[in-house]
């Protein structure tokens, strides 16, 4: 298996474990910030026992990837309070977008016509996904979760600019900066009850810190076009694990966008996987 193929595998494993977030999230009753806060204390304690001692070299890029991180996990809480959950993740998952646009400058990453046409039919999959459920409602909140789109889209250049460093010192950076950012509202927001520090583990641990393992891991054998394409899955397990636990069966809408969004996720990785075998 190439190390290309690996990854790939570990991004899908990534976004499995991030689309458990929504259903975990509903299980603790705190308020928003404070629950992204106190899950990203508990993922870098996770981080720190899996991948040591860290190496903080206060680049450009280390400092970046912290902070386009701490963005990313805190705008998309707000987003999800001040607008409807599925106007947060879809605007948040425009970020392929911003990749495209800033990878080549940045990188120097080329974005090729498949990888445009992929992300074209990727959001339309997504808006058909989320047909039913769209709204205006909440405009503060939809630029919030589009503020969020664009941090996602930063911290995966900021984290292939570390490729042959130590991504996830950024993550564990970031980690701290949400933390510290939360502060205030763990203060004021009372003691949750023994489920809820249930919820919060499962998402500090599983949600957050073994996902950023495994993308810290990927990201060094992808672009970070490929970082934002594949876990754009996350969007469509989401309800997936709602329909197994709580019983909401997703809408005809729901069903054909989702295997619009996959089936353009899996083609490109095919003819991506072909060129690079017959060069």
């Amino acid at each position: 298996m190439s190390p290309k193929l690996k990854a790939t595998i570990l991004l899908a494993l990534t976004a499995v474990l991030w689309s458990t977030g929504g259903l975990l999230i509903k299980s603790v009753q705190w308020d928003p910030i404070a629950i992204a806060g106190m899950r990203s204390a508990i993922a870098s304690l996770l981080l720190l026992a899996i991948s040591g001692k860290p190496k903080f070299t206060w680049s450009r890029a280390q400092i970046g990837g912290a902070i386009a991180y701490m963005a990313t996990v805190v705008l998309f809480v707000m987003a999800t309070k001040m607008t409807s959950a599925a106007n947060a993740i879809l605007l948040q998952y425009t970020g392929p977008i911003y990749v495209a646009l800033f990878g080549r400058w940045y990188l120097g990453e080329h974005t090729t016509r498949l990888d445009w046409i992929t992300i074209g039919v990727v959001l339309l999959g997504m808006g058909m996904f989320f047909m039913d459920s769209l709204s205006t409602e909440g405009m503060a909140g939809n630029l919030i979760a589009i503020a969020s789109g664009v941090a996602f889209a930063w911290l995966a250049l900021f984290l292939r600019k570390q490729k042959n460093e130590r991504p996830e010192d950024s993550i564990l950076l970031g980690n701290w900066l949400a933390a510290l950012v939360a502060i205030p509202f763990m203060a004021t927001s009372g003691m949750p009850s023994t489920e809820s520090w249930i919820g919060m583990g499962l998402l500090g641990i599983v949600q957050l810190g073994f996902s950023y393992i495994l993308y810290a891991k990927a990201i060094r054998h992808v672009s970070a076009l490929e970082a934002l394409l594949v876990p754009v899955i996350e969007p469509i397990l989401n309800p997936v694990w709602v329909m197994l636990f709580i019983g909401e069966t997703p809408q005809k809408w729901a069903i054909i966008g989702g295997a619009v969004v996959l089936t353009a996720i899996t083609v490109r990785g095919i003819l991506t996987l072909r060129y690079q075998e017959h060069g």
